[in-house]
């Protein structure tokens, strides 16, 4: 399987000087890699209608008519997977980063070590994006990406599966914690949150990406605290 990489940046030197760090990684760590350099953001989403699969994106800020963020929020509105990483002489954008939950920000001139670091945690990333949850529903097999799930919460004997299409099992909570990674946190003794969407903490509730609230049982926000920086 040989990932895939688009570098997108104005200035041809820099791109260049990106993918050949690209390359030497890639065979350092003897990993399959496609990697491909694009002029500005409209070329690559010219490229990206038709052609959605990509796993990691290296993306200068200031390029051209379109820069570097509101490219990757379009990219963003259909494809939480793609690993983002902005590569730019600026520093104005960190803030807006965060908007597309990019994985890392990078200045220029890009330091080989601090590339490498990031472009191993990048794959990492993807790893644990293919990892599945695996579920009989309506007398079918569903996978659901671990990325994909919000939260799990039990009523009764029955556990919901909270992410883009909800399911809803006979199983217990138990069972599917052992079926998840650590990105995911017990909380009391009816959810499991994935610590990933978590937006802010309170010791009353929880507030996730997409807005929804959860309240946190009495004794639960210390130990999800911790958990939370243990995966930082």
């Amino acid at each position: 399987m040989a990932y895939r990489v688009a570098i997108v940046d104005d200035s041809e030197t820099d791109a260049q000087f990106v993918r050949d760090l690209l390359i030497d990684w890639s065979e350092n760590r003897q990993l399959g890699i496609h990697a491909q350099i694009f002029s500005s953001a409209e070329s690559f989403l010219f490229r990206y209608a038709e052609d959605k699969d990509w796993d990691i994106l290296l993306l200068d800020i200031e390029m051209g008519a379109m820069d570097g963020v509101t490219m990757a929020k379009r990219v963003r509105r259909d494809n939480e997977a793609v690993q983002i990483v902005f590569i730019t002489g600026y520093s104005d954008y960190i803030a807006e980063g965060y908007e597309v939950a990019a994985l890392h920000y990078l200045m220029k001139p890009v330091n080989r070590e601090k590339l490498l670091s990031v472009l191993d945690r990048a794959m990492e990333k993807r790893r644990q994006q293919e990892r599945c949850l695996i579920l009989e529903s309506a007398g079918e097999l569903v996978r659901i990406p671990f990325y994909e799930i919000r939260y799990l919460d039990v009523r009764q004997n029955y556990v919901t599966v909270h992410a883009k299409d909800d399911y809803t099992v006979k199983r217990t909570l138990g069972d599917f914690e052992k079926d998840l990674d650590n990105r995911f946190c017990r909380v009391g003794r009816s959810m499991i949150i994935n610590l990933s969407f978590i937006q802010r903490v309170t010791k009353t509730e929880v507030r996730l990406s997409d807005g929804t609230e959860l309240s946190l049982p009495r004794g639960a926000y210390e130990p999800l605290n911790r958990a939370i920086i243990a995966h930082i």
